[in-house]
């Protein structure tokens, strides 16, 4: 196979692995890391040729360096690196919420977020070019929603470090961008509310919010087709919400049943 090369961190399950799969269906050669060897294990299993998987803590830079080490030894080279891995709270307030989530939240999506770009864009300088890809969320546009601010910081956070991260390697041979899947129903999405509650969100859910099935393949396309340095690929886009909810009392929509 000589197709490009795609590192796609937390790529074992939901968003992650729809990606690998999406990659791997144009003819990209992938590479994905999850937490545990049964999760790296069941997704290889799942994907088939063309991927290899390692044993991931994105909070241990060392850990970091040889995801990117086994892919470029397995193809020779990195093309693209998207950090995605990530996790959440339990949907709480603050001060609610036990000392170590807040610990894991931060070292997930911050930490690991700081040593996956550090180390694809020295890997990606040395080796002469590379798009790293950093994911949005929740929290990224400065948004707000109570139960969730300290998810929604780390990906202000994320959001800030990748727009600095761009200009700080303007000029040189990699490029850095903003890559948002918008409102994908996963576990993340529809975690920790009460039945009473989630009766209420899924309303929204179903005029905003997309399968993994449905917004992966968009965004493998346009990963490979590329971007500017310090762009954005985003699915979920403000005209696309104002269509949405134009449109929602005449598309009938459920993601949680058997229409889509």
């Amino acid at each position: 196979m000589t197709g490009p090369v795609v590192v796609v961190t937390g790529g074992t399950r939901g968003i992650g692995l729809g990606l690998a799969r999406e990659f791997l269906a144009r003819g990209a050669r992938v590479a994905v890391c999850g937490r545990s060897r049964e999760s790296v294990d069941k997704a290889l299993a799942e994907l088939g040729d063309g991927v290899v998987g390692v044993v991931c803590d994105m909070a241990e830079r060392d850990r970091v360096q040889a995801l990117w080490d086994a892919a470029a030894e397995a193809f020779g080279q990195v093309d693209h690196w998207i950090n995605n891995a990530g996790v959440s709270t339990s949907r709480r307030p603050l001060s609610e919420l036990p000392a170590e989530q807040l610990e894991t939240v931060v070292a997930a999506n911050l930490l690991g977020l700081m040593h996956g770009s550090a180390v694809a864009v020295r890997g990606m300088t040395a080796q002469g070019g590379g798009t790293l890809w950093n994911m949005a969320g929740l929290g990224g546009d400065g948004r707000t929603v109570p139960g969730l601010i300290a998810y929604g910081a780390t990906k202000r956070g994320a959001d800030y470090l990748t727009t600095g991260l761009a200009k700080e390697v303007e000029g040189g041979p990699v490029t850095v961008a903003h890559l948002s899947p918008g409102m994908v129903v996963t576990d993340l999405l529809t975690r920790d509310y009460s039945p009473d509650e989630l009766a209420k969100a899924r309303k929204v859910f179903n005029i905003l919010a997309d399968r993994v099935e449905t917004v992966t393949p968009w965004l493998a396309d346009r990963v490979l087709a590329g971007t500017r340095n310090g762009g954005t690929v985003a699915w979920l886009t403000t005209p696309k919400i104002m269509g949405r909810f134009l449109l929602a009392p005449l598309r009938r929509r459920d993601l949680f049943g058997d229409a889509a």
